[in-house]
């Protein structure tokens, strides 16, 4: 069977894609699975550097899992039909040394590339992180001034149901799309409220699954500097504190919610 393909996408930085994949990934590790890892944001190299760090790690413990790692860094010829021709021809090709995988996860940049366009093309799964803020939202969906209840799709969210659409042409199986509230504070605010009616109006009428993903935790920042995960603490010598171990299960439900196929 050929992988299932993971994408962590939003036109949006600062949402937490990075964090977010780096987890799935070494979650499905852990199961067993094997994983591929393709990062199209290569310029910017958020994921590529986490796991640059993560390798050192592994030299000091057998027991911090790797997969198969693929940065590409998007073609930067003056025609943009031949750029995007050889961006195509190195993320299939990146796709076809990953097919003896069970997962690839891909991350993409916070903005619109024709490789993130392409990558979104081939998920299996996507999955979208989003702060809980209204100038998040604002990139999946436009609230009229007058109207809160009027709703129209934005720039990320057209530019998914495009993608949808040259999947199906392809004969591609339909995307599941999950958005993800990411960052969230503990503390229930009126914004957080009126920010889940929007999205769940939202998810019946553009048709995505509505999740939940991290809480804004310190620990996230400290583990990107040492490539580690929350799955890696314990096998690192870190004693886990009560904001891990919460934390920890907030990626346990994430990756049941999911619901990716032999999990």
């Amino acid at each position: 069977m050929k992988p299932h393909i993971i994408v962590l996408g939003n036109e949006k930085g600062g949402t937490g894609k990075s964090t977010v994949a780096m987890h799935i990934s070494v979650y499905l590790l852990h199961q067993g699975f094997r994983v591929s890892t393709i990062d199209v944001d290569a310029r910017q190299g958020t994921f590529t550097r986490y796991f640059e760090s993560r390798k050192n790690a592994a030299t000091d413990s057998k027991n911090i899992k790797l997969p198969e790692h693929i940065a590409i860094l998007g073609d930067i010829d003056n025609d943009r039909e031949i750029a995007k021709s050889r961006d195509a021809e190195i993320f299939r090709n990146a796709i076809n040394n990953a097919s003896d995988s069970d997962f690839i996860v891909i991350d993409t940049p916070g903005n619109d590339t024709y490789l993130s366009q392409l990558a979104h093309s081939y998920a299996d799964t996507l999955v979208t992180p989003l702060n809980d803020s209204f100038v998040d939202l604002d990139i999946l969906v436009k609230i009229s001034n007058k109207d809160a209840k009027t709703l129209r799709p934005s720039i990320y969210a057209e530019m998914v149901w495009n993608q949808r659409k040259e999947r199906a042409k392809r004969g591609g199986q339909p995307i599941d799309w999950i958005v993800i509230r990411n960052r969230l504070t503990t503390l229930y605010t009126k914004n957080r409220k009126d920010i889940n009616i929007v999205l769940e109006a939202l998810s019946k009428r553009i048709g995505f699954r509505l999740g939940a993903g991290f809480c804004d935790r310190v620990v996230f920042k400290e583990l990107f500097l040492s490539g580690l995960t929350l799955l890696d603490l314990e096998d690192s010598g870190i004693q886990l504190s009560l904001s891990h171990i919460s934390a920890r299960q907030e990626l346990r439900e994430l990756m049941h919610f999911m619901k990716l196929p032999n999990l």
